[in-house]
């Protein structure tokens, strides 16, 4: 049994204002996803500029928040939303969703593809270089926090959090997730990219790797108390919102190496 550091989860205090980890970690995932497209813009790997970067670092984090509190009201507390649609703001009281998040991106970078004449796919298989790691620094933020902890487990893995009053040795399921949607999913995805790939394909196989690597967690994630489990008693909303992606990026893996010709060819037709 291991016990959780019970890390104080305001990360510095200034008197006159606190900066809390989870903040942190959302500025570490910006910080990451600038980096990785500036370098790949830099590299002539990118169909932006790099001076664009920052104008898309813009419009992601803002489909980022958008999309992240929507997509919690309506996929978890629509039912509250409901019966009080006020709560749709109370941002303060928490609730962010992955899958709202990444609906978000998608949209407010294609609006940015529109604008700017991008194409959307390979701005597509940008983003799946980008947001892995900020998954990993999310998932700590959620460790450092005690939320979405997993269920309670008797193996030597085990972890007390603090905040759980059951007491129970559960799964370190944040850690899993930082791991495998993180770290993991990243260095897949990187190695795919090295070769040039059909414009679409780099995206699609974030979505597989992600729906995957989310569906399986789920399995020793503890569901949402007030959801419980949607399907069979044993299928959580998170498994039932995973598994489309995993459809869609099978179906759009498929396409992209029916019709496309390699993105380093691409990327020169569309800078001359």
């Amino acid at each position: 049994m291991i016990q959780h550091p019970n890390i104080d989860p305001v990360a510095l205090d200034l008197g006159f204002a606190q900066i809390h980890w989870y903040g942190v970690m959302y500025l570490c995932a910006f910080m990451f996803a600038y980096w990785i497209l500036k370098f790949k813009a830099k590299k002539g790997l990118a169909p932006f500029q790099a001076e664009q970067v920052d104008d898309i670092i813009f419009y992601g984090a803002m489909g980022v928040i958008l999309g992240g509190r929507f997509g919690y009201v309506f996929f978890y507390g629509f039912e509250n939303f409901l019966n009080n649609p006020a709560s749709i703001i109370r941002v303060w009281e928490g609730g962010m969703s992955f899958h709202g998040g990444f609906i978000g991106v998608v949209i407010a970078l294609a609006l940015y593809c529109k604008k700017y004449k991008i194409q959307i796919g390979a701005m597509f298989d940008m983003l799946a270089l980008a947001v892995p790691m900020g998954l990993f620094f999310g998932r700590m933020g959620n460790f450092i926090g005690q939320e979405l902890w997993g269920r309670p487990t008797d193996g030597p893995w085990g972890m007390v959090f603090p905040k759980d009053a059951s007491g129970l040795p559960r799964h370190a399921s944040q850690l899993y997730e930082a791991v495998l949607e993180g770290l993991v999913l990243f260095l897949i995805i990187y190695w795919f990219a090295r070769k040039p790939r059909p414009q679409w394909a780099t995206g699609a196989l974030f979505i597989i790797g992600y729906g995957f690597f989310r569906f399986l967690v789920e399995f020793v994630r503890q569901p949402d108390s007030h959801i419980g489990f949607d399907l069979f008693d044993w299928m959580s909303r998170g498994q039932i919102l995973s598994l489309p992606m995993i459809l869609i990026g099978v179906i759009v893996m498929a396409w992209a190496y029916r019709r496309g010709e390699p993105l380093s060819h691409q990327y020169k037709a569309i800078k001359k």
